[in-house]
């Protein structure tokens, strides 16, 4: 195999969005992102939160398919939905209706993380709620995210309180699957954000409320990441099979938080990626190989 990062013409739209200089929202704005059509899925006051639809082509309209909502990292004081737009548009083009969500952060909304995950339930709620419009299998619908925003993923399929009082509670916000890229998932006395929630981290904290019925999740975490020791995550994976629940995880040597972000690495961005699509696959969500790979003898 040569040397070289390949990428398909399927693939080939990521690119464009490297250094994109707008990458963050302004205060109080929503982002833009091309290519995705935004829905609001929420309003709280004037605030107005969306999700941002990638949908894939289609020859059967009708066909519902597979879909995956990621949530932005941030500790979630800040961030924008664009972290993970090119996780959800390549996901599109393997035939999946990617998403990714706005949520309220401290620096924008004045929140807590409890709002943050209230939020991220609404969000699952409100796609399945819409699954016929969207054309979504509300029975194939993972969600994901980085840090924070992989805080708020685990939190959604973990936590059984922190919902939004106008939620239908009769709608699961439990996803089927969890793509988590260096999740904040202890929120305990030695974890990440033990003093944003101190003795109410036991409703938030995702490691402390694994039961029977967790969904497949897959994580991905580098062996230096100063918030997220590796000793958690392999406590988080022993927790979630001993409850007969699968759990994957893929340690990076040396890799620090958010070493999966292209802008900090291609090359972990496109290993990651390839990760996620393979098990992805294993789920029946999506076919083939993978479009996007790398030699990984680099």
């Amino acid at each position: 195999m040569s040397n070289r990062t390949i990428l398909t013409a399927a693939t080939l739209l990521l690119v464009g969005m490297m250094g994109n200089p707008s990458w963050g929202a302004k205060v109080g704005q929503a982002p833009s992102i091309p290519g995705a059509t935004a829905h609001v899925y929420k309003t709280v006051g004037s605030i107005q939160l969306k999700l941002y639809v990638y949908q894939p082509r289609r020859k059967d309209r009708s066909r519902k398919r597979p879909a995956a909502v990621f949530f932005f990292g941030g500790s979630w004081n800040g961030g924008t939905p664009r972290q993970f737009q090119e996780h959800a548009s390549y996901l599109a083009s393997r035939g999946m209706v990617g998403i990714v969500a706005d949520y309220r952060v401290k620096s924008r909304q004045g929140t807590s993380p409890f709002e943050c995950v209230a939020d991220g339930k609404s969000a699952i709620r409100w796609l399945r709620e819409n699954a016929d419009r969207l054309k979504i299998d509300p029975l194939r619908l993972a969600a994901g995210g980085g840090s924070a925003g992989g805080h708020v993923a685990a939190a959604t399929a973990t936590v059984p309180g922190l919902d939004a009082k106008a939620d239908n509670l009769e709608i699961s916000c439990r996803p089927n699957a969890l793509l988590l890229f260096n999740p904040v998932y202890d929120n305990g006395p030695d974890g990440f954000g033990h003093s944003r929630v101190k003795d109410r981290f036991r409703e938030i904290s995702p490691i402390h409320n694994i039961r029977k019925g967790m969904p497949p999740a897959i994580v991905f975490l580098g062996t230096k990441d100063s918030l997220v020791p590796v000793k958690t995550a392999r406590a988080f994976r022993k927790k979630m099979q001993a409850v007969g629940s699968r759990s994957e995880l893929f340690l990076y040597e040396n890799q620090p938080h958010g070493f999966f972000n292209r802008r900090h690495s291609p090359r972990h961005f496109l290993a990651t990626v390839t990760e996620m699509d393979r098990f992805l696959a294993s789920l029946g969500y999506i076919q083939g190989p993978p479009t996007i790979s790398l030699d990984k003898t680099k």
